[in-house]
């Protein structure tokens, strides 16, 4: 007796789709749910970090965080040595002040100097020495530290505020499981986006403030148009398919949508940062774009490898997708291990053979249907 399975080498290919095709098509076959370790590893990674630089370094406060003073002068022959130099003689220490160099109009570049909370005596010889030094008129701001901790309560609030009404709405229009995961995502990205500050000294303004409350939208929008696309075909699939599997189909179907949402806005994100502070000099600009391009791009991430496998882990627990999960899984290892084989005739020796897939594996042939009596 001697073995043989189906030959399929005679059947005739499809033809070869490239992967822009498949990708703007939803026909990719990308395993985000198998592959999710990865993801969820590089995020712990980066969430240990940040979390230690926030423990050890903090956040670059600006001055109207901390309070301070600012001046604002057109430079002349000032430079940024000129700048500490008069700093110095006014008894002000430079490792805590900020010197910065905008791009200027018809008058030439302009020179922005923010230092600590000085007393009035010194804020008027510093102010006096920038203009007989610069040879134009500086113009001077006070910042009280108590207005940037009125911001940060009322960030916090809207933030508080923001999880609770997203739960809610997703629990209703979804389920209690999806609001989890998608809580997870947008706490991912908050933490994330504030540990990159840390990790790389950039300055906190209110405009930081604003932009980081700003990603949430869309870190969410994201999300929301993934977790549909689920509900969707898990309506349509029902209990025959995991959840994991539904979950893949899903983001594959998806997956263009996702690239070109969020291409589309880091774009114009990217024109402000590089036109707005490189080329104009505008700092609000810079602060504003800075922050939403870390989320952008955090928020991109944690919809596809955070908030979807998430998902797929907290529903996989429900009783009908755990039995379809452990069904899969002992399909897997039974074909790991094992060839079907059917018998031949004799001294015909083995004609072809080919692995059975894993559903086949555990499917039984099915019964001969009877004929009708006419």
């Amino acid at each position: 007796m001697n073995t043989l399975d189906v030959d399929d080498s005679n059947i005739p290919a499809g033809p070869t789709r490239s992967v822009w095709y498949r990708l703007y098509h939803g026909e990719t076959r990308f395993d985000f749910v198998g592959k999710r370790k990865i993801g969820l590893t590089i995020s712990l990674i980066v969430i240990v970090a940040s979390l230690f630089s926030l423990a050890f370094r903090g956040l670059n406060l600006g001055i109207d965080f901390k309070g301070g003073v600012a001046w604002e002068f057109t430079a002349g022959t000032v430079d940024t040595a000129k700048a500490e130099s008069i700093l110095t003689d006014n008894g002000i220490n430079v490792r805590d002040a900020k010197i910065q160099t905008l791009s200027g109009g018809s008058d030439g570049a302009r020179l922005r100097v923010q230092v600590g909370d000085q007393t009035t005596a010194v804020q008027a010889k510093v102010k006096d020495a920038f203009a007989k030094a610069s040879g134009s008129e500086v113009s001077d701001s006070v910042v009280s530290a108590t207005w940037g901790n009125e911001i940060t309560r009322k960030a916090v609030i809207a933030l508080i505020v923001f999880f609770v009404v997203l739960s809610a709405y997703i629990a209703w229009r979804f389920e209690w499981k999806m609001a989890i995961a998608a809580i997870i995502a947008v706490a991912h990205d908050v933490l994330i986006s504030v540990g990159i500050y840390s990790i790389f000294g950039f300055e906190v303004t209110p405009a930081t403030v604003i932009a980081f409350l700003t990603i949430l939208g869309f870190s969410l929008y994201d999300t929301i148009v993934v977790f549909d696309k689920v509900q969707e075909n898990s309506k349509k699939l029902g209990a025959r398919t995991s959840y994991g599997d539904v979950v893949n189909l899903s983001m594959n179907q998806v997956l263009m949508r996702s690239i070109n949402t969020s291409v589309a806005a880091v774009l114009p994100v990217l024109s402000i940062l590089v036109v707005g502070s490189v080329i104009l000099g505008a700092v609000a600009l810079q602060d504003f774009a800075l922050a939403l391009l870390v989320g952008l791009i955090t928020g991109s991430y944690s919809s596809i490898y955070i908030a979807t496998p998430v998902l797929a882990m907290l529903k996989e627990r429900e009783p009908r997708y755990r039995n379809l999960r452990d069904r899969r899984s002992q399909v897997e290892e039974l074909t790991r291990h094992r060839r079907v084989a059917t018998t031949a005739p004799t001294g015909a020796g083995p004609i072809a053979t080919s692995t059975v897939t894993p559903t086949a594996a555990l499917t039984h042939p099915p019964r001969p249907r009877k004929k009708r009596r006419r």
